[in-house]
């Protein structure tokens, strides 16, 4: 779900935020209301192709290449891995237009599991020192031409260098479309990712990403952590600048770098079952490891090198 640009070019502002040290070892306030939902990243071509025409994929995971029309017409094209209730969206130069389509660009979509809670979320925010949060609707064109609402999303600011992060409400709109293949809710005002997510899953190893590592600029960092704390993740820094944050069975880890460096690190999973062997695959200039035991990795170098 590529929306940081469409958010850029409606002109949006956003209110100010602090550094990313600020309050980073207090604890949050109140429940957790924001969860790990996906996360995305942009790669050099040949990883974009290999990550594509991977055979090893298909059987991994619940694989999909799909084409998306979302908010204004904007169209995207992403490798999607989907679990019970996370996923992976990873893309190549150019497949979204744009800042968002640059080597190294990265997004982190963080989602609320009942009705109402992104709106606790940006009363959050302003105590988190983000004056005016942004706030966006992104739709979904399922090949008719008329745009149905996807979700709510919330921004701490619309500029930024290589990375946003966004919290989101699932709108009932799209659960209502049959088209889009969603699950009954489990209750009363049920907007959660399981419910969002097919139960295709089941049939493939990969089941929940359970930590992300993405290198960030320190003013791409500074503007997430409000979010992540609003949203009720435990929010520590580590050496170098950079932050874990810790919530909802998936830790988030920012790291600190120059644009040049930015962009995705590492993925970990979690298998639907254990696996006595470790399987090693190479994915254009990515690692993917998988066993022993229940757990998989996705290294990735540094924008294409090394």
């Amino acid at each position: 779900m590529i929306i940081v640009l469409a958010v850029a070019l409606a002109g949006a502002v956003g209110g100010g935020v602090g550094t990313a040290q600020a309050h980073a070892n207090q604890d949050p306030t109140g429940r957790e209301l924001l969860f790990y939902n996906h996360s995305y990243g942009v790669f050099d071509r040949e990883t974009a192709d290999a990550i594509e025409h991977s055979d090893y994929l298909r059987e991994f995971a619940n694989f999909q290449v799909r084409t998306t029309s979302g908010t204004g017409g904007e169209t995207w094209t992403g490798r999607y891995l989907m679990g019970r209730e996370t996923y992976l969206e990873l893309l190549g130069i150019g497949d979204v237009p744009g800042q968002d389509g640059t080597l190294g660009s990265a997004g982190l979509g963080l989602s609320v599991e009942r009705a109402g809670d992104l709106a606790t979320v940006k009363d959050r925010l302003k105590d988190e020192g983000v004056a005016e949060p942004v706030d966006f609707l992104q739709t979904r064109d399922f090949g008719d031409g008329v745009p149905v609402p996807w979700f709510d999303a919330v921004f701490t600011t619309s500029e930024y260098d290589a990375f946003g992060a966004w919290g989101m409400e699932y709108r009932p709109e799209y659960f209502a479309d049959p088209r889009g293949n969603t699950e009954p809710p489990s209750f009363p005002g049920d907007v959660g990712r399981e419910r969002y997510l097919s139960d295709d899953y089941r049939t493939h190893l990969m089941r929940d990403v359970t930590s992300v590592r993405i290198a960030v600029t320190a003013g791409d960092l500074a503007d997430t952590v409000p979010l992540l704390r609003a949203g009720g993740f435990t929010v520590r820094t580590v050496k170098g600048g950079g932050v874990v944050a810790q919530g909802g069975g998936t830790t988030i880890r920012l790291d600190v770098t120059s644009r040049e460096q930015a962009g995705y690190r590492e993925v970990d999973m979690s298998l639907n079952h254990p696996v006595k062997d470790r399987h090693v695959e190479r994915i254009g200039t990515s690692t993917l490891t998988v066993g022993p035991g229940s757990h998989a990795a996705w290294t990735f170098a540094v924008n294409g090198t090394g």
